[in-house]
């Protein structure tokens, strides 16, 4: 059976911790999902409460044990798909009753599904014994979602042994927890995310895993996070010329997403989807040609027959309509639903303080700040704990965290070791060098929340989850770091599982009374909040900027211009909601138009 008979979206991953063990939760009724195997300490502490749980003998794995990060994430891995397992097991020999886990399995299904429609048709027959046949069908049929796993690629600090001296390449962050997850018993995929990282990309050709077997089968495959089409084709072809096969492109809204945000150059989603539709066959011919002469000149088996990729978007998507019409429009294979799923308990890991304060989160709540110590931008809520936490710090004049994990170290500015940029060690010696800068006092006020602005990530995502499930947490920090993208403003509510799922399908509306725009629309005022920004923070005098700049402007009015042509297509829209989507578009078109390049600091004959 082919996964596009189950669920047409997944979840992707949350932070550390929100969708650290989804896959014990949701894989059973068929939905993917995405585990983040960053944060060894915490995979650990995972690993040892469900063992516990679920009555698995837990062998413990120091931090000072041989290979300890890679060992860590190949037995949670391998505990969670041990898990996964059990679960179909029980779920296959459950009766067909109303309410219990098999039911819930095919009444969650679209209703596009052929396994649904066999279940609906079971469902209308009378006890028979054409009945019980169909019913040791859908038996046979039921499949898990897909536990996948994240790494962010330039997440790599090189680790050191107990002298300080460093340690072999393949210890480093990233390729650790590569190989914790190429050494796991999982068959699914590996996303990176976040950047090319190219010892990371060579490191993949050591596991004959993510190569064809015999049969032409990946027993492990790669699915690759970016941003726009040349992107995934760079990359594609890297990978390709090692023979390795990118098995999903995943799209994801530079700025309409949550965690960390990687705007393009104001290049919109739908102009992005729109380019992947007309060049797909193209692109996939070229990667198997290179992928196939990589194998000969290995001398491994290639593929029996063209493997597919997969094409799918994420980030902003909000309605039943919007779902359908990515998937319709653009020949998509899947979508990605994340921050919605942070109000789903049943699916997530979000402490009750945390989620109630979601519950009854404004607009305004969810900003884009600099909070992040990698530099990028970061979906941040204000109503957060950890927010909180950095302003009490500041107020005691302690600004700055404690730093226990380091996995975010990489400022070398005062320290022959590097550093976080969050860390109190950090912040103490850059504020001080401020001070004795005399800086006036504007500057100084602008610099000083500049670099106390940055909070720690490493415990701040992760903590939610220890607190939900009553688990010690790390050195007693119990601020929650939490980072919704922009859309969750629009949903209030605590939601079941099967309520989150009816929503994405169009069974039933979940949306809150605010005004909600469609996605492409609240992505392009995004892109133009951002524009605006970098007209007031760039320079006229940085020629890179200018141009940068330049390209930025033409490459939105080339996506209103599109989106103009697009909204034609909107046939599951109203009329009112078309001509407001309109309207929305000239509004933006006539606003960029008088957004200058003129007003750039320092300009002084800088065109339009």
């Amino acid at each position: 059976m082919n996964k596009s008979e189950l669920h047409t979206f997944h979840i992707p991953v949350l932070g550390l911790g929100y969708s650290i063990d989804t896959p014990v939760k949701v894989a059973r009724f068929g939905i993917s999902s995405v585990i983040s195997i960053m944060d060894d300490h915490l995979i650990e502490k995972m690993r040892e409460y469900h063992c516990r749980k679920e009555g698995e003998v837990y062998h413990h794995i120091g931090a000072g044990d041989p290979d300890h990060r890679a060992r860590r994430i190949t037995a949670y891995l391998d505990l969670v798909h041990v898990i996964v397992q059990r679960q179909m097991k029980h779920l296959r020999q459950l009766p067909f009753t109303a309410g219990n886990d098999l039911v819930k399995y095919f009444q969650l299904l679209p209703a596009s599904s052929p396994i649904k429609k066999l279940y609906c048709e079971m469902d209308a027959l009378d006890e028979t014994p054409e009945k019980l046949a169909l019913q040791q069908q859908l038996r046979l049929k039921i499949m898990p979602g897909s536990i996948d796993v994240n790494i962010m690629s330039k997440i790599d600090r090189t680790n050191v042994d107990g002298q300080g001296n460093p340690l072999p390449a393949e210890f480093s962050d990233a390729l650790a927890a590569f190989r914790g997850y190429a050494k796991s018993t999982i068959n699914s995929s590996v996303v990176f995310s976040a950047g090319y990282n190219p010892r990371l990309y060579n490191y993949a050709e050591q596991f004959p895993d993510f190569f064809p077997d015999e049969n032409g089968f990946l027993k492990k495959k790669i699915t690759l996070k970016v941003s726009d089409f040349r992107s995934a084709l760079v990359q594609g072809k890297i990978f390709a010329k090692k023979g390795l096969w990118i098995s999903e492109f995943r799209i994801e809204s530079g700025l309409n997403c949550g965690g960390h945000a990687f705007p393009t150059d104001g290049l919109l989603l739908g102009p992005i989807l729109e380019e992947f539709k007309n060049k797909k066959s193209e692109f996939n011919a070229e990667l198997l040609t290179m992928c196939q002469a990589a194998h000969a000149e290995k001398g491994i088996p290639s593929f029996k027959m063209p493997p597919e990729i997969k094409i799918t978007v994420q980030g902003g998507i909000g309605t039943a309509n919007e779902n359908d019409f990515l998937l319709e429009h653009y020949v998509l294979d899947g979508t990605g639903w994340g921050s919605p799923f942070l109000l789903v308990p049943e699916a997530t890991n979000v402490d009750e303080a945390t989620l109630g304060q979601l519950v009854t989160a404004k607009k305004e709540d969810y900003y884009v700040s600099y909070a992040s110590p990698l530099g990028i931008a970061f979906n941040n809520f204000r109503k957060s704990s950890a927010e909180q936490q950095r302003h009490d710090r500041i107020e005691k004049g302690r600004p700055g965290s404690p730093c226990y994990k380091k996995f975010l170290s990489s400022d070398s500015e005062f320290t022959q070791n590097p550093v976080c940029t969050a860390s109190r060690e950090y912040q103490n010696l850059k504020i001080k060098q401020l001070k004795e800068a005399n800086l006036p006092a504007d500057l100084f006020e602008q610099e000083f929340d500049r670099v106390t602005e940055k909070d720690c990530l490493c415990e701040g995502l992760g903590a939610s989850a220890l607190i939900k499930d009553g688990i010690p947490l790390s050195h007693q920090l119990s601020a929650v770091t939490i980072c919704p993208g922009p859309n969750l403003a629009y949903f209030s509510g605590k939601f079941s599982l099967s309520e989150m799922v009816s929503h994405i399908y169009g069974r039933i509306n979940l949306l809150n009374s605010l005004y909600r725009p469609n996605m492409f629309i609240n992505e392009l005022n995004l892109y133009m909040d951002y524009f605006k920004k970098r007209l007031e923070t760039d320079s006229a005098s940085n020629p890179k900027q200018v141009k940068q700049l330049q390209a930025f402007k033409k490459n939105l009015m080339d996506g209103i211009e599109y989106y103009n042509e697009m909204v034609s297509y909107l046939r599951k829209e109203s009329n009112q909601y078309i001509a407001m989507m309109k309207e929305e578009l000239e509004k933006a078109a006539q606003i960029l138009a008088n957004q200058n390049l003129s007003l750039m600091p320092g300009n002084v004959t800088v065109p339009a």
